[in-house]
């Protein structure tokens, strides 16, 4: 064999070709994903309608807010935010547990394709819905009565910092899936993940709880996005507050879902390949 017949074949298979076809993969395996919207539209339709029907209750059922100065519905909107792209964690849980629970994982890493691909669409699709969801969350929080005060630029930093905090989340989820294998074990996480969502400032501010209470809810991963948004958008309840995690919010809010990343994303691939050994 030629020296030019064996450069053509390191070049076939160099590391940019490989990640072509990591690319690929990767694709695929979201549209897979997104086509299950359209086979599913009823578990679509309540994905985006639940967390809107809790923001309405919040805010003309049960109302009030202890210890929010100014208008409520401005410090809600944003704190509902937070708490959808938290509570978008089970869902996750549950594509992962019945993708396990009827070998489909199995049978995708027995094909010619790249191992982390699976993943990859996975997250790649959960995204995006969570993007759709989140627009129609700020257009209900529109049509409320909430604004956003500080520009074009401050909103959009707002809504990267809501779908960072998704990110982190997501891969929270697909490793708490692959742990648990199976669907009946995602209602166990439930029980877990709505008790941390609402110990956060979302619908109540701190300084209106025992100051062990406040602590706590303060460094909760949510409540510093939240309070991060409300600063950006120019809610009540924004960051200046005076703890050191409200002051910082906007650092809190970058750090914890990178936190969260660095942790949880290597154990997720690392499980993923472990699955079949």
């Amino acid at each position: 064999m030629s020296t030019t017949t064996l450069l053509g074949a390191s070049a076939a298979h160099g590391p940019g070709r490989r990640l072509g076809w990591a690319a690929a993969d990767s694709w695929t395996m979201t549209r897979r994903e997104l086509m299950h919207w359209g086979r599913e539209p009823a578990q679509v339709a309540v994905g985006l309608v639940f967390p809107v029907m809790m923001m309405l209750m919040f805010g003309f059922l049960i109302g009030g807010g202890r210890g929010v100065d100014g208008d409520f519905t401005a410090y809600l909107v944003p704190g509902m935010l937070a708490m959808t792209m938290a509570f978008g964690l089970e869902a996750t849980m549950l594509a992962v547990t019945q993708d396990l629970g009827k070998g489909v994982i199995d049978r995708f890493r027995s094909l010619p394709m790249a191992s982390g691909a699976v993943l990859v669409g996975r997250s790649i699709a959960d995204m995006l819905q969570s993007a759709v969801g989140l627009a129609v969350m700020i257009a209900v929080g529109y049509a409320m009565g909430w604004r956003w005060h500080h520009g074009t630029a401050a909103f959009l930093a707002a809504v990267g910092l809501l779908l960072l905090l998704r990110f982190a989340m997501l891969w929270v989820g697909i490793h708490l899936g692959l742990v648990a294998g199976k669907p009946e074990l995602v209602q166990a996480v439930q029980i877990l993940v709505w008790p941390v969502g609402f110990l956060s400032n979302a619908i109540a501010a701190p300084g209106s709880m025992p100051a062990w209470l406040g602590a706590v809810v303060e460094w909760n991963p949510l409540s510093a996005t939240a309070t991060a948004v409300r600063g950006l958008v120019g809610s009540p309840g924004g960051t200046g507050g005076a703890s050191w995690a409200a002051e910082h919010a906007e650092l809190l809010a970058v750090a914890w879902p990178l936190a969260l990343i660095a942790v949880f994303f290597p154990l997720a691939v690392k499980r993923f390949r472990g699955l079949s050994r």
